[in-house]
């Protein structure tokens, strides 16, 4: 082997060398830091969830989680590179706690993001119709909780409708409550229910009511302590065309979002139905 030979092999096999050096120098086992921010939109069986990027410059994406209590066994549903995940396995009436992490190229997970994040889905419909429960009594009501058309005098109604000689209303019985909300762009902006500004009933009627505006959204708190919203789509003399969601766990206010549970105060009703 002659002297220019075995330079270039010296050159091969220290190049060698210092790359593999320089790959253990570089080995990256620190992990992101969380992300922060997390955030759901309540659906129909399924939760939407938002969260602001890890402050970290080498994430890879998300890993997302549930638990049934905020410390409970978390277990990881998916993964995603985008900073939302929709979780289309979320069912109805059960409550999710919601955290997220943020992992690496390298494979290095973070922590559980620190939020307190929690979700009840419900149900939800669209372009439903009632119709004046003076012209047409036996389909003026709804009932949430069996998603159908009642009449206004039936026990399960939660709200009728009504046209008093051209304006109309949305009636409640007197132990039910109802809320203007205004006017909103879709049945998703209303995120809660409110907490006190309820029509109040006047001396000597038997129902509460509050003019019907298209365009507006209504909550609803029924007599056996569910929360309900309906936004205005449509009026004519004859009947009203709505949107709705209803929340199937009593008392629970949840609408659409749950940012930060602990500054809530749940509020209950306990009321023996009379007519």
């Amino acid at each position: 082997m002659n002297n220019k030979t075995l330079a270039l092999f010296t050159l091969i096999f220290f190049t060698i060398i210092l790359s593999s050096c320089n790959n253990v120098t570089n080995y990256d086992d620190i992990a992101p830091l969380p992300p922060k921010n997390i955030k759901t939109i309540t659906g129909d069986n399924r939760v939407d969830i938002y969260w602001d990027p890890s402050p970290s410059t080498d994430v890879a994406g998300y890993n997302v989680y549930y638990s049934y209590s905020y410390n409970g066994k978390y277990t990881l549903i998916g993964s995603t590179k985008e900073t939302y995940f929709i979780d289309s396995e979320a069912r109805n009436g059960n409550t999710y706690y919601y955290a997220v992490t943020a992992y690496d190229f390298n494979g290095n997970e973070s922590q559980l993001s620190d939020d307190i994040v929690y979700d009840t889905p419900r149900p939800e419909g669209f372009n439903q119709v009632v119709f004046d429960y003076l012209q047409f009594p036996d389909q003026s009501a709804y009932n949430f909780s069996s998603f159908s058309v009642v009449p206004y005098n039936s026990q399960n109604a939660d709200f009728f409708f009504e046209n008093y000689n051209g304006t109309y209303y949305i009636d409640v019985w007197k132990d039910s409550d109802i809320q203007d909300m205004g006017i909103t762009k879709d049945i998703y902006d209303v995120d809660y229910a409110p907490l006190t500004g309820w029509v109040p009933l006047v001396e000597g009627e038997n129902i509460k009511y509050a003019e019907a505006k298209i365009g507006h959204t209504y909550v609803i708190w029924t007599w056996d302590n569910h929360y309900a919203k309906i936004r205005v789509k449509e009026i004519t003399s004859q009947r009203m065309v709505f949107d709705w969601a209803y929340q199937l766990v009593e008392g629970n206010r949840e609408l659409k979002r749950a940012d930060n549970p602990t500054t809530r105060k749940e509020t209950y009703k306990i009321v023996i139905r009379k007519r």
